[in-house]
């Protein structure tokens, strides 16, 4: 892929995000939908498709997930929410429907098991504590750790990441039509959302990156979404033994553009010199004309001088993330 107008069409059609980033704000989730897996065989199932313990979901605690395929490449990055004997997941509206279709490919072999999304679902982001005060009251004290859950009449308050900024966010995951009240808090746009993501170092797969790394290169064991203690499942070897092997040598990193002029696409090379030592992951602009990213960059050139294909004379400046990555504490000399 080279030159400028190819490397930035593929970027997400979203408006641009506010700048300074909002305080509160509560933000739809349309390129999210919820899907529910229900039967006898639900927790085998996806014991044996995801990275996540299925004995560790359940009532108060809704950890992250990855299905990854036999090469150890992750496909899909989910939660799971405990919902009575049922289990709710989240996928992004783009790879929803192949994302389903692999996965019951071997839901086949546990009969009476079915999965199915909820149309009349829906889930929405909250930025602050506002909107998940109005909702929890006293209750939000339970609410310290990400992942941690609350059961409300209609849904589900997830506690997510922090910004890198400190800024709190919850979900609000609502499976049927209930309707909860929030019009005291004011409506933002995806953008926004987008951009408390990248913040807070949480990545979202695309047809553009699907299959293109492995759950650790996305940080996603810091995210509480790799078990590295349960039994087999899809990819799960070559997760394993880069984990207990010590052969991580890139990952996700954050980053901060002054003036981009466009916005850079998934999968578009980050560049170290001459050298391509990374690819973006997410992006997304903001309304004073920069932009945020977030890129899985080898380790030891991510705090060096680097750009993005096609755009000429931008530097990437790096931003922190609200949660540490060990494993770039031993990286080795750049391969050439």
């Amino acid at each position: 892929m080279t030159g400028t107008e190819t490397t930035v069409s593929a970027a997400p059609a979203y408006t641009s995000a506010e700048s300074p980033p909002p305080a509160a704000g509560r933000i739809l989730l349309t390129n999210r939908v919820l899907v529910r897996i229900s039967g006898p065989g639900t927790d085998k199932f996806l014991q044996g498709q995801l990275s996540q313990n299925l004995e560790d979901v359940k009532p108060g605690t809704s950890p992250r997930a990855a299905g990854a395929t036999p090469k150890g490449r992750a496909y899909c990055l989910t939660r799971l929410v405990r919902d009575g004997d049922d289990i709710l997941i989240d996928l992004p509206s783009e790879l929803a429907e192949p994302i389903m279709a692999h996965l019951r490919k071997y839901m086949m072999l546990f009969r009476g098991t079915s999965m199915t999304e909820q149309t009349d679902g829906h889930i929405t982001g909250l930025l602050g504590n506002d909107a998940a005060l109005s909702l929890a009251g006293d209750d939000l004290n339970s609410l310290a750790s990400p992942g941690d859950t609350l059961a409300l009449g209609s849904g589900f308050l997830i506690r997510t990441e922090n910004t890198g900024e400190g800024l709190p966010r919850f979900e609000l995951w609502q499976p049927g039509a209930g309707n909860l009240e929030l019009s005291d808090i004011p409506e933002k746009t995806l953008a926004d959302w987008q951009a408390s993501e990248i913040a807070a170092g949480v990545p979202t797969l695309n047809t553009a990156i699907s299959e293109s790394y492995v759950p650790q290169m996305l940080n996603w064991q810091h995210l509480g979404g790799v078990h590295f203690k349960k039994g087999c499942y899809t990819g799960q070897e070559v997760i394993a033994r880069m984990h207990f092997l010590g052969q991580l040598k890139k990952s996700l990193f954050r980053f901060h553009i002054t003036k981009a002029g466009a916005l850079p696409a998934p999968g578009v090379p980050v560049i170290a010199g001459e050298r391509s030592v990374g690819n973006v992951v997410n992006s997304v602009g903001f309304s004073d004309g920069s932009c945020e990213l977030l890129a899985v960059v080898k380790h030891n050139a991510a705090e060096g001088e680097l750009t993005v294909e096609g755009l000429s004379g931008v530097t990437l400046q790096l931003k922190p993330l609200p949660y540490s990555v060990t494993e770039r504490e031993s990286s080795e000399p750049l391969d050439t």
